[in-house]
């Protein structure tokens, strides 16, 4: 936004597709940490909302956290 207000460049185009290319490296990964951690559908639906949320990146790595020190259940998700 910055760039767009103050120079004549317009980093939209650029940014759009690089920001685009990275949501889909996500759900790449979500996939494959669902294939490989054995996670049920509803867990990775929240995951992928969250993803799409302003701030859900924040629950969700607190979650996935709390997960990896045994503290939240899987059926919790």
């Amino acid at each position: 936004m910055v760039l767009k207000a103050n120079t004549s460049f317009n980093p939209v185009p650029v940014l759009g597709w690089v920001h685009g290319m990275l949501f889909i490296a996500y759900v790449a990964f979500l996939y494959l940490a669902w294939q490989k951690q054995r996670w049920d559908l509803k867990k990775v639906a929240l995951l992928f909302v969250l993803s799409v949320l302003p701030t859900g990146g924040f629950f969700a790595e607190r979650m996935l956290a709390k997960e990896e020190k045994g503290q939240f259940s899987a059926e919790a998700a």
